[in-house]
């Protein structure tokens, strides 16, 4: 069966209210109830989601478990062949994907929503074609033995996901899971359940019933039992970190494998000598502007050498000042809205914070959209404070908003050590034209993601994830489906 886009997200949003998917098929929840899905840009209702509770996981756990044992008797290169058709049909939605991520996330089409569908499609792609990679050793242990080793899948995986790159994120877990011969049951985040719901549809166009089951809900009453269950043998989790601590007791009593990506706080560092054009589009990137901040990798502490300070700070503040904000669904539109209430309310919280802090100077960029239509929207502007300290609470805690705090420094030293002042460790940036300098840094630098002279976000085959409290393990790789979703199995022989 081939699926037909739909181009009017509304329409689509509609078409999927109310759903799981699970065993191939669309399902109510068991109790019957739903709760709503709105628009950030106008807080309008587009549609509703299942409300997930133990008896929608019970039965998604049953299907995928069932479907699990009759995928891992395919060979890996099969597996994959049918994991990369995913890429290919998913290729053909991404306009489709792109207009209703940015409808129910308020992330602008343009500059982010479409992009995120495209690297979607290529993620299942690229995880595809590593089908031939999950390989076994030989082992000289022996002359009268033949020693070898198999890769074996783990079972049932769950993948739960956030809301600010739902469809990226769980492509990361859900492709490789599958490749390696694994079910998976993802649980998408309550404020962004359609997109993810509709990517699960279109799989099933090609894969086998059963395999890749979609659950909607919120933590207590749907998350929990997911990741409690006894027949759930891996999980994948991307959140807060204090999330990931649940998670990762809930784990531990099951004594079941991992895989945690908790967020951020991460630095770059702009040295006297970086080029500068350079520097403030890096900046723009890695601050994540045109999500919001909505980031995990956020640049939001920038140290900044004092030489260059002004004018990196006005190059950037004038940059950012050129940015549309508007409606998602607009092409003019580089900025969006924030994803919920409770989140527009943390921002603004921070916001305050930093007007509060001592010795700060808050610079506010862009502005507000003026259609009237957008007035109930969760738009807030960006703001960029300068004269902090590291030790300042905007320099130490997740925001996951557009608020950035910019630190001047003079002494590598010190600066170094201060990027590495923080409880996380998942991405950082240096800024020079210096390799000697450049090539200490990346040594020094405490994260699990350091680039030189860019801020790239995550890519198929680069190796991602966090050290301290942003997590455990990596994604996106060869590596994290070897050795995050699967079992090596020691085999001997006695050739006597």
């Amino acid at each position: 069966m081939t699926l037909t886009p739909e181009l009017d997200p509304f329409k689509l949003a509609k078409a999927l209210s109310g759903k799981h998917l699970i065993g191939g098929k669309f399902v109510a929840a068991g109790s019957g109830e739903v709760f709503e899905v709105d628009n950030p840009a106008t807080g309008e209702i587009i549609g509703t989601a299942a409300f997930g509770t133990k008896e929608d996981v019970d039965t998604a756990v049953i299907s995928a478990k069932a479907a699990q044992k009759e995928w891992a008797k395919l060979p890996a290169r099969q597996r994959g062949k049918l994991v990369a058709e995913c890429g290919r049909v998913l290729a053909n939605h991404v306009e489709e994907l792109g207009r209703l991520v940015a409808l129910e996330t308020g992330k602008a089409l343009r500059t982010e929503s479409r992009v995120e569908a495209g690297v979607l499609a290529d993620m299942f792609t690229f995880f595809g074609g590593l089908g031939s990679e999950l390989k076994g050793e030989t082992i000289p242990f022996n002359p009268d033995m033949l020693t070898v080793t198999v890769r074996e899948p783990v079972g049932v995986v769950a993948c739960i996901i956030p809301w600010n790159v739902p469809l990226l994120l769980m492509a990361m877990k859900a492709a490789a899971a599958l490749v390696a011969g694994n079910a998976v049951i993802v649980k998408s985040a309550e404020e962004a359940p359609l997109t993810v719901l509709r990517v699960a549809e279109i799989m099933n166009t090609v894969l086998p019933h059963g395999l890749f089951n979609m659950l909607s809900g919120f933590g207590p009453e749907c998350g929990a039992p997911l990741v409690e269950h006894k027949d759930v043998k891996k999980v994948s989790f991307t959140g807060s970190v204090e999330t990931g601590r649940i998670v990762y007791r809930a784990a531990a009593e099951k004594l079941i494998p991992v895989t945690l990506e908790l967020g951020g706080k991460s630095p770059m560092i702009v040295c006297a000598d970086a080029d500068m054009d350079q520097a403030v589009a890096g900046a723009l990137a890695g601050m994540r502007f045109t999500r919001q901040g909505q980031s995990c990798t956020a640049s939001s502490r920038l140290f900044v050498h004092e030489s260059i300070h002004d004018e990196f700070v006005a190059r950037v503040k004038a940059k950012v000042d050129a940015m549309v904000m508007g409606d998602p669904l607009d092409e003019k539109t580089d900025i969006g809205t924030i994803v919920s209430d409770g989140q527009l309310e943390r921002v603004r919280s921070y916001i305050k914070i930093g007007e509060e802090t001592k010795g700060a100077t808050k610079h506010v960029c862009s502005a507000m959209p003026t259609d009237p239509k957008l007035k109930k929207g969760r738009f807030v502007q960006p703001v960029i404070f300068t004269g902090m300290k590291n030790s300042d609470r905007l320099c130490q805690e997740e925001i996951f908003g557009p608020v950035c705090a910019v630190i001047k420094w003079s002494d590598y030293e010190e600066v170094i050590a201060q990027a590495n002042d923080s409880e996380y460790g998942l991405a950082a940036s240096i800024w020079t034209r210096d390799i000697k300098v450049a090539m200490d840094a990346t040594r020094r630098l405490e994260a699990g993601f350091v680039q030189v002279n860019q801020n790239l976000v995550v890519q198929p085959t680069l190796s991602y994830g966090g050290v301290k409290t942003s997590g455990i393990g990596k994604e996106a790789s060869l590596e994290s489906m070897l050795e995050h979703f699967t079992h090596k199995k020691t085999i001997i022989f006695n050739m006597k």
